[in-house]
């Protein structure tokens, strides 16, 4: 091998190694947070449900399944956009294009977040909130516990399943558009650096 390509993978070599490290740190991160935030929602669906009426349960069950179908089309939409569109915008002064070009140049942590994050925080929260759901069915309407809980299971199941692919095929069609007023709403509270 020439001199020269051994400086090249020499480079390459130390370059990778860079982002590996600063990849073991991202993951110690997201796992901290998932930690985190996974234990906020199981303390709060656990202590809230049990407390309120059937039509609230089932109203905060849909409520966590509708979360994870919007974080998911939000990592897919993140990993879909085309960063062009936003360059022409910020040059523009447009709000929320430059989180949108932040945004895409940190496309894996994105969709890390929303979609293994937030997406699986809901899709578990959901269920074990369908069987607190499918307990008050039980003690009001006194149906078979086994059965009323592998239906309320499935019906979690398929909603989320089906919510997440319907979302996904949107999220790709429309990544620029779902990614433009994502960062609107995240440039409210977070304006990059130059």
């Amino acid at each position: 091998m020439e001199k020269k390509e051994q400086e090249v993978i020499r480079k390459l070599k130390k370059a990778n190694k860079k982002k590996e490290k600063s990849n073991y740190i991202w993951v110690l991160e997201i796992t901290l947070i998932a930690l985190f935030i996974s234990f906020f929602f199981s303390f709060g669906s656990e202590t809230i449900l049990p407390n309120v009426g059937m039509l609230i349960s089932i109203i905060l069950v849909i409520l966590f399944i509708l979360i994870g179908i919007i974080f998911d089309m939000i990592g897919v939409s993140v990993t879909a956009a085309n960063e062009r569109p936003f360059h022409s915008m910020s040059a523009q002064k447009v709000k929320g294009s430059k989180v949108a070009i932040k945004l895409i140049h940190n496309a894996n942590k994105v969709s890390s977040f929303c979609n293994d994050v937030i997406g699986d925080i809901c899709g578990i929260i959901s269920g074990s909130a369908g069987v607190i759901v499918a307990d008050n069915i039980v003690e009001t309407c006194h149906t078979d516990p086994l059965f009323t809980t592998l239906v309320i299971t499935a019906i979690i199941a398929a909603f989320t399943i089906g919510g997440k692919a319907l979302g996904k095929s949107f999220a790709i069609n429309q990544s620029n558009m779902i990614l433009y007023e994502f960062a609107k709403v995240i440039s409210c509270v977070y304006k990059p650096k130059k």
